[in-house]
């Protein structure tokens, strides 16, 4: 995977970083939703934004939380329905080093 495009931030603003990853820790916690759940809304969400490099680490993501294949392929299928055809082409470029 891609260096962390957050990492420059060590540098300019540790405070801000160490916010964005507490945020994320507290965001995808397991609660009324499983963490693997709210990483596979997070990843169809970067779908349809357009976001390859998010769609992929997400989805690596999801793997480690317990998320299948057919789970991934079904939230991209929300991601699809919602955000429309481009969202399918963003996953597919990203998937196809997990799943190729």
């Amino acid at each position: 995977m891609t260096e962390n495009p957050l990492k420059i931030y060590e540098k300019l603003d540790p405070e801000l970083l160490k916010f964005v990853e507490n945020s994320g820790d507290f965001v995808f916690a397991d609660g009324a939703l499983p963490r693997k759940f709210k990483l596979l809304i997070a990843m169809a969400f970067d779908a349809s934004y357009g976001a390859v490099n998010g769609v992929k680490s997400l989805a690596q993501q999801a793997i480690e939380a317990g998320a299948t294949q057919e789970e991934i392929t079904e939230a991209l299928r929300v991601a699809q329905y919602l955000g429309g055809v481009g969202s399918i082409y963003t996953a597919g470029q990203a998937l196809k080093e997990l799943f190729g």
